[in-house]
């Protein structure tokens, strides 16, 4: 028999034609983003400036010409100027003409309305005599010192009145010193009150200011003779057998020094055995 023959099936190839054309190739830039504008936080408002001097002239001239700003960003001094008929107070970045115009105080006051920026920030931010011979009146910002002044004074006077009478001696006796020793509990409390509303600040130092409590023990016990101090505030010693226990560093007060000592190894033991004295 003939053998039959299978053809294999044809497969249709894609035409593939030749050119010498290339096709463009388009790459991807990736912009840089722009600088973010710095923003100017000058607030526009109406400005008052005041002298520092307890007298008010009549009328007080202030420098608004041949004066100096150093500029940290420039890294170089820049001259100033003030001149009715400019946009800066700048004299590198000035245009054409300049009209110089004088800066009055009249009774120690001067008002800058909101119009007159660029006289406001000479003032405010670059005229070397700022905060030395005037300064702006901000009344937001006393106003905010105030209240901070007034929540000292009651934090002082909490303190004051749930302080132990220990430390309340040791307190005022910085303030009053011996005369402390001769004052009724009423008299102290009363006494450490006044001390609390009129030096909030310096009260609330001293209440944590672990030495004052121990240069009033140290006081309490040379007063009851425990132990005494030398002629020549030199020298501590028992006051039983006038045996030194310390000597005061040079230039230091004496009860400081021994404050600061009684906090060493040896002067923990000696500050147990006055406080065993002291509460017998």
């Amino acid at each position: 028999m003939a053998k039959k023959q299978t053809k294999k099936a044809e497969v249709e190839q894609p035409e593939i034609k030749a050119t010498n054309e290339m096709k463009p190739i388009t790459v991807q830039v990736k912009e840089k983003p722009l600088p973010t504008p710095v923003k100017d936080t000058w607030e526009i408002k109406d400005r008052f400036y005041m002298l520092k001097s307890s007298d008010k002239p009549l009328s007080k001239l202030v420098k608004g010409s041949d004066i100096y700003y150093f500029d940290e960003e420039k890294g170089y001094e820049r001259e100033l100027k003030y001149c009715s008929n400019q946009r800066t107070v700048f004299v590198d970045e000035m245009k054409g003409d300049q009209r110089l115009e004088h800066i009055i105080f009249r009774n120690g006051v001067l008002n800058v309305p909101k119009n007159k920026t660029v006289l406001q920030k000479l003032l405010s931010l670059y005229h070397p005599q700022r905060d030395k011979i005037f300064y702006e009146h901000k009344p937001a910002a006393i106003a905010g010192n105030e209240v901070e002044m007034i929540e000292i004074e009651i934090e002082a006077l909490n303190a004051a009145q749930s302080l132990e009478i220990d430390m309340a001696e040791a307190v005022m006796r910085v303030e009053l010193g011996s005369k402390v020793s001769k004052m009724s509990s009423k008299e102290l409390k009363r006494d450490l009150l006044l001390y609390a509303k009129r030096n909030p600040v310096l009260f609330l130092e001293l209440v944590n200011d672990d030495n004052v409590q121990l240069r009033n023990f140290g006081i309490k016990a040379s007063e009851l003779g425990i132990i005494k101090l030398s002629s020549d505030q030199r020298t501590f010693s028992w006051g039983s057998n006038d045996r030194k226990l310390m000597t005061v560093p040079f230039d230091e007060h004496p009860y400081s020094a021994l404050a600061a000592w009684f906090k060493t190894d040896e002067g923990m033991e000696i500050y147990s055995n006055i406080e065993k004295r002291l509460n017998a």
